[in-house]
């Protein structure tokens, strides 16, 4: 097994930690430059979708506002009126306008209509929270997400899947130096711990973490060491699961995972505006 001190101080490209790859590829790819007045041809209905969502997160688009009309819009920018049906569409199934029978197309209050899908706009919308503050907010969705899955899966996972977390763990203990197999073994181990707990939601949101969905920033080289290098929680989390000690498990995972979360204070409580 790989010394665990010799570890921590690896080079290697940055770990996952459930995921950091979104802030690297997928994010870049959203952050759509606007050109003056007039949108570029080249993906016209992305654009424009960009722009407008851009200004509801913003707070330029107030909620309970009515959106411009399709055909001012396609005039204001210079595009056709299916390019801005698109782009509306797109806004509609992101929960951030409500088009009415009469065909009023009102803002709606991101923060009460919106879902997880939405993080990957806020965190490239220019104004509104940064990419720092959806990063630890994500890390911290996943500290709980964590701690009650394995909560769960201590009450619920069958003997079979308890020996499979053991052996898992012992994998991961053994991995290394090799950062990206680090990651692998580490997914691995928490993959079967969320699928352990027999709650699909869990799952689908640990999916969306490790793909990317959802984001994860870079986490700081000492936090992400002391949760993904502390080989000995690893075991005891593994065996407070096999032993159905669900309290314990709730504990040590949280703990484990919050480790990660950097302690940067925010600038005003609850939900940022």
């Amino acid at each position: 097994m790989a010394d665990p001190d010799e570890r921590r101080h690896l080079p290697g490209p940055a770990r996952k930690y459930w995921s950091n790859q979104l802030t690297t590829a997928q994010a870049a790819s959203t952050l759509i430059a606007m050109a003056e007045g007039h949108i570029r041809r080249e993906a016209v209905s992305d654009q424009l979708f960009a722009l407008l969502r851009d200004r509801i997160l913003g707070g330029e688009l107030p909620a309970g506002a009515a959106l411009t009309p399709e055909r001012e819009l396609a005039a204001g920018f210079g595009v056709n009126r299916h390019a801005v049906r698109e782009a509306v569409k797109r806004l509609q199934q992101a929960r951030l306008v409500e088009v009415s029978h009469g065909g009023r197309t009102q803002v709606l209050d991101w923060r009460r209509t919106a879902g997880l899908d939405l993080a990957v706009g806020i965190a490239a919308a220019d104004t509104g929270p940064t990419v720092q503050d959806i990063a630890r907010d994500a890390l911290e969705m996943r500290a709980c997400i964590g701690a009650d899955a394995a909560r769960l899966c201590a009450l619920r996972c069958s003997a079979d899947t308890a020996a499979q977390i053991t052996a898992a763990a012992e994998r991961h203990a053994r991995t290394g130096p090799d950062p990206t197999e680090l990651d692998d073994t580490y997914v691995a181990w928490w993959r079967l711990i969320i699928e352990g707990s027999g709650n699909i939601a869990y799952l689908l949101a640990f999916n969306s973490l490790v793909g990317g969905m959802i984001p994860v920033a870079d986490v700081p080289a000492d936090l992400g060491a002391a949760e993904i290098l502390d080989v000995e929680a690893h075991r005891r989390l593994a065996a407070h699961i096999a032993a159905r000690e669900a309290a314990a498990a709730e504990e040590l995972a949280r703990e484990l995972l919050t480790r990660s979360v950097p302690g940067a204070p925010r600038g005003c409580e609850g939900v940022r505006r």
